[in-house]
């Protein structure tokens, strides 16, 4: 349930409600906001226009998405270290070490990381630390404690730079060998153990019939070498094929540098060759970790980066306010796609057009996804239009888009989600579609009567061909043609007749009832036939753009959006914008290569109006 005790403002926008956050009072009460009224519970880390560092601390499970508990808990852990929580609000690049409480441990911390690095840098404690400078603070620290930590193994590597690889052939050989010698302290406890510990008869028998090579698992799973009394591992005769190779390289590289020369080690041997490598061991084990926290450093960057970013998180997260407010780009907005002589500002960033279009299609808005290159680096979008038409849009156009950076790529469109555009597209529908009909149809016409042509062409020349190279030989004389059925065609004569009378006398009757207006009335009446002819497509494309939804767009990437964004006419129209002269510009409308005025029109129109005069006066 929503907070009763703090007085939430509310903006209307996509016909939904959407809570203001401007204080860091309206911050703090976010837990206490009903989640229904949350614009998003779920954002993906990547695929936004949000700095990712920012949403690295906010993702504390680090599963790639922030969800409202952990936006919950980013802001009150803000608040627990800020002694003024107000600078949340107050769009600052950083935090001052002044603002940082220290009231208890983690906060001192953090405010004698602060102290030092303003120090360092030559500040106050009222001073801004930037998110930049805490950000390299972190990193220096890292760095700082790489160095450090590089700087004890000087005295930890007996072996100098070959002591890496003796210690790793030492840890591989390590429990082999703990085990020969278990055998060997058996063996010298009771000499009945000494035959059983070794490998029997029985498991050579059984690896006999097998074909045998060193590396093999039964092989490897024998002794080192024969266990026995005297407890010597030899180093060089008598050990396991399988082991041997790296016996050989551990008395080469390991045992004579630090114990001199030996043809056998002994357990003392071994446990000293280890007592020499565990210095080693102990500083490998304590190398630090590049994001280890280290002295309050990194909260330092973390609270610095909270005081940034966390009000145009929230802004972006729980309400769409810069989106429907045009007050800056939301974090889903990647940038802006040139094409077709429109902007469409809604782009969003796409792994698979094909899996994202399942979902998003259910928009009801017409997107165009678009394979996107610079240089090396590959990207895909799904971009909206929101305002023209669809006719120039077609896969395989090229545009320009440009990234929040500025960087511009090439565009290639790749696929579309048809669907209504604007009203006038709508309006000029039927229209276009008639004028494509008949376009077609004249072409079809066109083609025929040229094959018909080209076929009766072809037809006389074989003729001609064969009259020259005619056999003697007597040919059947064809069958006469039936005699014209005068009684047959008369009814298909009259049935045309008919249909040509039907089509004049209604146009005639049409024109002639236009012309029969005043003269005022007849633009009126060929208003309203348009009207006619373009509400059905209009009334039905309004209703489609006034459902327009941005939700199913952006939970095909992943997000969680709990409220019907929708997408209206006014709004949408904003989203893509038509190419404009500039408002000072000088245009001549002279054109040197512009087409002559067709005459046809004229000698229609005087030929119509011949007609309605005769039929209104002489009719």
């Amino acid at each position: 349930m929503t907070d009763s005790t703090h007085a939430w403002r509310f903006f209307r926008a996509g016909g939904f409600d959407q809570v203001r956050i401007d204080t860091a009072a309206d911050l703090k009460s976010l837990a206490e906001l009903d989640q229904k009224l949350w614009v998003a519970l779920s954002c993906p880390v990547k695929g936004i226009e949000f700095d990712a560092r920012s949403l690295q601390f906010v993702d504390s499970d680090h599963d790639g998405h922030v969800r409202a508990p952990e936006l919950i808990a980013a802001i009150a852990w803000a608040f627990e270290r800020l002694s003024n929580p107000d600078v949340l609000v107050q769009q600052q690049n950083g935090i001052a070490p002044d603002m940082i409480r220290s009231d208890d441990a983690t906060g001192q911390l953090i405010k004698a990381a602060a102290t030092a690095l303003a120090t360092e840098l030559g500040k106050t404690g009222v001073d801004l630390l930037t998110v930049d400078e805490t950000s390299a603070a972190q990193a220096g620290h890292a760095a700082r404690a790489l160095v450090a930590w590089e700087a004890a193994g000087a005295q930890a590597l007996p072996l100098g730079e070959a002591t890496a690889a003796a210690h790793a052939l030492v840890s591989e050989l390590h429990d082999k060998v703990q085990d020969f010698f278990t055998r060997c302290q058996l063996a010298a406890f009771d000499a009945r153990a000494g035959e059983a510990l070794n490998a029997s008869e029985d498991a050579f028998k059984a690896l006999a019939p097998t074909r045998l090579q060193a590396d093999t698992q039964a092989v490897q799973a024998l002794p080192l070498a024969h266990a026995s009394a005297q407890g010597q591992l030899p180093l060089a005769d008598g050990i396991n094929p399988a082991w041997r190779a790296r016996v050989l390289t551990l008395r080469d590289t390991v045992v004579t540098p630090l114990l001199g020369h030996k043809d056998s080690l002994s357990a003392t041997d071994w446990q000293a060759l280890v007592d020499r490598l565990a210095p080693y061991a102990t500083w490998l084990a304590a190398k630090p970790d590049p994001a280890a926290e280290g002295d309050g450093v990194r909260d330092l960057e973390k609270l610095a980066r909270y005081v940034r970013d966390l009000q145009p998180l929230a802004n972006n997260f729980v309400s769409f306010r810069d989106f429907y407010t045009h007050q800056g780009k939301a974090t889903f907005q990647i940038g802006t796609l040139y094409l077709d002589g429109r902007s469409c500002e809604l782009c969003v960033a796409v792994n698979d057009a094909a899996k994202h279009a399942a979902l998003a299609g259910l928009s009801g808005i017409c997107l165009v996804y678009c394979d996107c290159a610079r240089g090396a680096e590959k990207l895909s979008l799904a971009a909206a239009f929101t305002s023209g038409d669809s006719d120039q849009l077609m896969v395989g156009r090229n545009g320009v888009f440009y990234d929040r950076q500025g960087r511009d790529w090439n565009a290639t469109i790749s696929k579309i989600i048809d669907h209504p555009i604007s009203l006038r597209q709508a309006f000029w529908s039927p229209y276009k579609k008639l004028t494509r009909m008949l376009g077609s149809q004249l072409q079809k016409m066109a083609a025929n009567k040229s094959k018909e042509a080209d076929d009766k062409l072809l037809a006389s020349a074989l003729e001609t061909s064969k009259r020259g190279t005619v056999d003697a030989v007597a040919k059947p004389v064809a069958p006469p043609p039936p005699p014209f059925d005068v009684g047959k065609f008369a009814g298909i004569f009259a049935a045309i007749g008919l249909a040509v009378g039907a089509v004049g006398t209604m146009a005639v009757t049409l024109v002639g009832g236009l012309f029969s207006l005043f003269w005022w009335q007849i633009p009126l009446a060929l208003l309203g036939l348009m009207l006619l002819i373009s509400a059905p497509a209009v009334v039905l494309a309004w209703f489609k753009l006034r459902s327009r939804n941005l939700g199913p767009i952006l939970d095909a990437n992943g997000w969680a959006i709990n409220a019907r964004a929708r997408i209206n006419i006014p709004f949408g129209t904003s989203l893509t914008q038509l190419a404009q002269l500039p408002a000072n510009a000088e245009r001549s409308l002279v054109d040197p290569y512009a087409e002559p005025a067709a005459r046809w029109p004229y000698g229609v129109a005087l030929a119509v109006a011949v007609v309605v005069w005769y039929v209104r006066f002489r009719g």
